[in-house]
């Protein structure tokens, strides 16, 4: 896993853990990464000073990260990802097609999930139509 703060173009700071390099800008591409403060997905990586851990720090630090409120709360996310993912259609690529269908009555209502892309998600929100991104969570062996 990797920590980094990140700044949103209206200058809010937050951070974010993501698995790699690629997945930070996985998310950021596709529009899934947004400020928690004003949902600006304009992110970006702020200057962060590199932390070099020995093994046997790392295990102090890794009980220091997580209480027990916080493990509480992971594991009610990830009771919830699970349950939007047992009970939606996962129709992949064709999201925002499949989105639009369902907000204006052309196919039945019903949970879906998928993929898109920061335009699509961009152009889906402008038109009113309600959507918000899976979240992507630490694995609890790291």
């Amino acid at each position: 896993m990797i920590h980094y703060s990140l700044r949103c173009d209206n200058g809010h700071d937050f951070d974010g853990w993501f698995g790699g390099s690629a997945d930070f800008d996985k998310q950021v591409e596709s529009g899934f990464l947004t400020c928690p403060v004003c949902n600006s997905a304009k992110v970006s990586k702020s200057l962060m000073a590199p932390q070099v851990t020995t093994a046997r720090k790392q295990e102090s630090r890794k009980a220091a990260l997580v209480d027990k409120a916080q493990r509480e709360a992971m594991d009610k996310l990830r009771k919830a990802v699970a349950e939007i993912r047992a009970n939606a259609e996962d129709v992949g690529e064709r999201f925002p097609d499949e989105a639009r269908k369902i907000h204006y009555g052309e196919s039945e209502e019903r949970g879906i999930i998928g993929e898109a892309n920061a335009d699509e998600v961009r152009d889906l929100l402008e038109e009113g139509i309600e959507i918000m991104p899976l979240p992507i969570l630490p694995d609890d062996k790291n």
